[in-house]
């Protein structure tokens, strides 16, 4: 997993991201803006309940960009996290550096645009709408109903079962 693009403007409002991205005055309030950013995002990750450990966020406010370490018992629990990292306002960027504990293959993403559904996603991806509930597991429990998807909305969309 290299380094993943977010849009802006969508996602969770979890800080006041003008404040981060364009603190005035000394490093230290920027520095301070950061660290209660960064603490944010990661009281969302473990509101989530994943199973992670050590996980330690960064947030750069300049450049919309954040950086998770930590321990992730799967890759869907890894590709979990960087969801829950980017589908955030004002976050343009997410570089996931957290270990795996056990390895499988990496799913694919889509970035949700306007009149998208998960049925659309799922027939574009697997050629079969009926198979949305996949998609729906997948990005719980960031997801808590098949409807509530929003544009801007990156979701992880794994390999067919």
């Amino acid at each position: 997993m290299g380094l993943f693009s977010f849009i802006k403007e969508a996602g969770e409002k979890l800080f006041g991201g003008k404040d981060a991205q364009a603190a005035p005055g000394s490093p230290a309030a920027t520095d301070e803006l950061n660290a209660n950013a960064a603490k944010a995002i990661e009281t969302y990750i473990a509101s989530q309940n994943l199973g992670a450990s050590n996980v330690q966020v960064a947030f750069d406010g300049a450049q919309g960009k954040v950086t998770v370490k930590g321990t992730a018992p799967t890759q869907s629990v890894k590709e979990k996290i960087t969801l829950c990292c980017g589908n955030v306002a004002n976050v343009t960027s997410v570089d996931n550096q957290m270990d795996v504990t056990n390895p499988e293959p990496e799913a694919q993403y889509h970035d949700v645009v306007r009149g998208d559904t998960l049925s659309a996603i799922a027939k574009k991806f697997y050629g079969d709408a009926s198979k949305y509930p996949q998609i729906f597991e997948a990005n719980k429990p960031m997801l808590t109903h098949p409807d509530k998807i929003y544009p801007g909305q990156k979701l992880r969309i794994p390999a067919v079962k």
